[in-house]
């Protein structure tokens, strides 16, 4: 079994002292599913009462406007990143960083350098990890085939370049079908990311932040049926029957376990301090070949998901993974010594 990691610990008189404020766009849902965003509802009443049961000193928010002026906030929590237009990921770090609010994740920059998924497969490259081919059409910029990159089975992936969730992925065999894609990407106001479509495995390497440095959590992968089979939005967020069986399991491959753990690690250091964030390669392991493919800072944290899952494997509860984020960026934000 993977070695365990002692959860860090926030003193009483811290957590009735720091005034948290928790943002998400469904930080004042009573619970449950979610028409349009599915177990992402769940997801957020499920950290909301987390933090409850810590016995914090809460408030909670649904939308940006609380930042516009300065909050009676000490630190923010923010997981109100997806806010309907692109990239709202960095407003609430922008806002706080302008109130000289700290708050949970990386900033602004190193949020955008990795929500922008070709700029953090320049970083990969940069770090000499392997990194399949892709090109970026800018939304706005020319749509022309000499900038397809190569495809070994004529399929490529098209994706919006700061999706999350497989929202709006699809894939296409000819080019025809690729430009109408990115056409389509482009018209709902995103830029479009398109790479060849990879055999293989998801490997999910979770990392937090101790003592400033990136610790790696227990890897995973997705064990499945069908890995030629994409995963769509609708399926991610239970809003639809997912009938393909699929298990998130440790990965612990004597060989190529070692090998992904030295590649994240790389990626990693290349985005601290960032208090928590899922690094995800391909893996095929009909010829073992290892490929980068993006990198989620302050992903996804319901105990369903890859983050909670990892830390569950070397001993940290959800409640331990909570508190343990947040005494690191208190400790380096000087809220707490």
């Amino acid at each position: 079994m993977p070695e365990s990691i002692a959860p860090l610990r926030i003193s009483q008189e811290a957590k009735e002292r720091v005034r948290l404020l928790f943002m998400a766009k469904h930080a004042l849902w009573g619970g449950g599913m979610h028409p349009e965003d599915g177990n992402h509802a769940i997801y957020h009443h499920e950290v909301r009462t987390t933090l409850e049961n810590l016995g914090l000193n809460l408030q909670f928010a649904n939308s940006y406007d609380v930042l516009y002026s300065r909050p009676d906030a000490d630190f923010v929590f923010p997981l109100l990143n997806r806010g309907g237009f692109v990239n709202s990921e960095m407003l609430i770090p922008i806002l706080c960083n302008m109130h000289r609010i700290p708050y949970l994740g990386a900033m602004p920059f190193l949020r955008g350098l990795g929500d922008d998924k070709s700029v953090s497969k320049l970083l990969s490259s940069h770090a000499s990890v392997p990194t399949a081919p892709w090109f970026c059409y800018r939304r706005g910029g020319p749509v022309e085939e000499q900038d397809l990159p190569p495809s070994d089975d004529g399929r490529w992936v098209i994706k919006p370049n700061a999706s999350s969730a497989s929202w709006a992925i699809s894939d296409a065999h000819d080019w025809a079908g690729v430009s109408n894609a990115i056409a389509d990407i482009h018209g709902q106001g995103h830029d479009a990311i398109v790479e060849p479509y990879l055999d293989g495995y998801d490997v999910q390497c979770a990392f937090i932040t101790i003592d400033n440095k990136p610790v790696a959590l227990p890897m995973l992968w997705y064990e499945r049926e069908n890995t030629q089979r994409l995963w769509t939005y609708y399926e991610k967020r239970d809003l639809v029957q997912n009938t393909e069986k699929a298990a998130l399991k440790l990965f612990e491959d004597s060989e190529l376990a070692p090998k992904i753990t030295k590649y994240a690690e790389k990626v990693a250091r290349e985005f601290v301090p960032f208090d928590y964030g899922r690094i995800e390669f391909r893996l095929d392991l009909s010829t073992g070949d290892i490929n980068f493919i993006e990198i989620n800072l302050n992903c996804n944290l319901w105990s369903e998901k890859v983050m909670a899952k990892a830390a569950g494997y070397a001993g940290l509860s959800h409640s331990d993974l909570l508190e343990t984020l947040l005494a690191e960026s208190w400790r380096r934000h000087a809220l707490i010594s």
